[in-house]
């Protein structure tokens, strides 16, 4: 029988790792630091999801982009933005001190309820900021089934 040394602060340890971990990745929001993201965006926009009554109602920070350009895809309850963010050039010999601002490919996705209703969607971009507004369908009524015998 092996004798396991017992620790008084595994629990505050873990606890530790766990709201580093949780820290790490708000903080770095928008930078690229979702993991689940973290291969094909070089940034993830920041984004306020919402449910009312008859809808859901995404509103994705994404400035410096034109609208226009994002690409917006739904398949299989699964609804994804993908677009980019042009880097900023410095005169010559004026270069940059801090640069806060991410650049270049951003991914973000979003997994749907069964109650969303893919076919109206509908997107709308002003001021830096794109709205999707996602209808919701009648949810499914569960019925009886009689079984003959």
């Amino acid at each position: 029988m092996a004798l396991t040394p017992y620790d008084p602060f595994a629990l505050v340890n873990q606890l530790q790792k766990e709201m580093n971990r949780l820290f790490d990745a708000r903080v770095g929001e928008g930078r690229g630091n979702e993991t689940s993201a973290a291969v094909t965006s070089d940034w993830i926009p920041l984004v306020d999801v919402q449910e009312e009554p008859e809808r859901y109602v995404i509103y994705a920070d994404i400035p410096g982009v034109d609208p226009q350009e994002v690409e917006i895809t739904m398949e299989n309850g699964v609804l994804a933005l993908r677009g980019n963010r042009e880097s900023q050039t410095a005169p010559a010999g004026n270069g940059y001190k801090r640069r806060e601002r991410p650049a270049g490919v951003f991914y973000r996705r979003f997994v749907l309820p069964d109650t969303a209703d893919a076919e109206g969607i509908k997107a709308h971009g002003k001021n830096g900021v794109l709205q999707l507004v996602i209808p919701k369908r009648e949810k499914a009524v569960a019925r009886r089934i009689q079984v003959e015998g």
